[in-house]
């Protein structure tokens, strides 16, 4: 077991992944969110995502929602794409940190875009190849890396072999998607594990859901593995498309409130994220997941009543 960072790496996707995944919102709604997370202390925000608008009708107005967010000095801001065509629309708008997604099970990813993962590895490669052409990083989200719900349990080494596969065509990191809430601390290890083995140095990312309740489980697990980097959104945002009605993503404010109290650094304020995820909660017009939303942190205290 690695020693205990000092520091953690949260990148919030709150605007991209969260939102993707809820009732459509106003572009002013969403500036608004973005605007209130640029300004939480958080490094590192995936804003946007470039699809089509027939297949994600929430990330429709990308183009405008990004040119009316006041971008803050310090924050890295990245978008995700799932071809060619949306890195071309990213590029041009400026982003120089981009994310495309492939599922470790070919049938998850034949449900999403309609093509063999062996396919969208093809398909990857080359645009791996146009990002850094053009001076970009590219950073290759393996989904499904914990279980499918189609499939059932994903082998580790299938995972490793897309890692060794899109690692050798250039991705400059590579990020591990629990995308049904299917990961355990078991699963977790046992898949680090094998990565690690084969390369002990690639940049790893890992993004957990909380379907069913493990992400800070499975956060605190990929901490003693030594994994600094890890996605979160705000107010938990999103959902779980295969588990209806089941929160889905790690909230942000839950993950740095462990983290701050068992002393590692995140850069961020708390305080400032309960905010955020309160007007995400506004704006959404639903009851957001986030226990530190309801309850608040450890250190508020219930005031003690007057005397009579």
């Amino acid at each position: 077991m690695a020693e205990m960072p000092e520091y953690v790496s949260i990148r919030e996707v709150g605007p991209r992944d969260g939102l993707q995944n809820e009732e459509p919102i106003p572009t002013g709604a969403k500036v608004r969110l973005l605007d209130a997370l640029s300004r939480t202390g958080v490094q590192r925000i995936e804003a946007v995502s470039f699809v089509h608008p027939k297949a994600i009708p929430q990330m429709a107005d990308a183009d405008q929602v990004w040119q009316r967010a006041t971008r803050i000095d310090g924050v890295r801001y990245s978008a995700l794409v799932p071809n060619t065509r949306g890195a071309r629309r990213a590029l041009a708008a400026g982003f120089t940190e981009i994310e495309v997604v492939v599922s470790a099970s070919d049938t998850h990813n034949q449900r999403n875009v309609n093509r063999s993962t062996g396919e969208s590895l093809d398909d990857i490669a080359e645009l791996i190849d146009l990002l850094h052409g053009a001076g970009a990083r590219a950073e290759v989200i393996i989904a499904t890396s914990f279980g499918c719900p189609y499939e059932g349990d994903i082998e580790p080494g299938r995972v490793a072999a897309i890692v060794d596969r899109v690692v050798r065509d250039g991705a400059d990191r590579v990020a591990f998607g629990d995308t049904t809430g299917m990961g355990t601390p078991r699963r977790v290890r046992d898949l680090l594990t094998v990565v690690r083995d084969r390369d002990p140095n690639i940049p790893v990312l890992l993004h957990f859901h909380n379907t069913r309740g493990t992400a800070l489980a499975n956060l605190l697990t990929a901490l003693e593995l030594g994994v600094t980097e890890f996605d979160a959104s705000v107010g938990g945002l999103g959902g779980c498309p295969y588990a209806p009605g089941a929160s889905g993503n790690l909230a942000t404010e839950e993950a740095v409130h462990m983290l701050h109290d068992m002393g590692i650094g995140t850069g961020t304020d708390l305080d400032a994220l309960i905010d955020a995820a309160t007007l995400a909660e506004q704006l959404t017009a639903r009851r957001l997941p986030s226990a530190i939303l309801r309850a608040g942190p450890r250190t508020r205290l219930t005031p003690t009543p007057a005397s009579i």
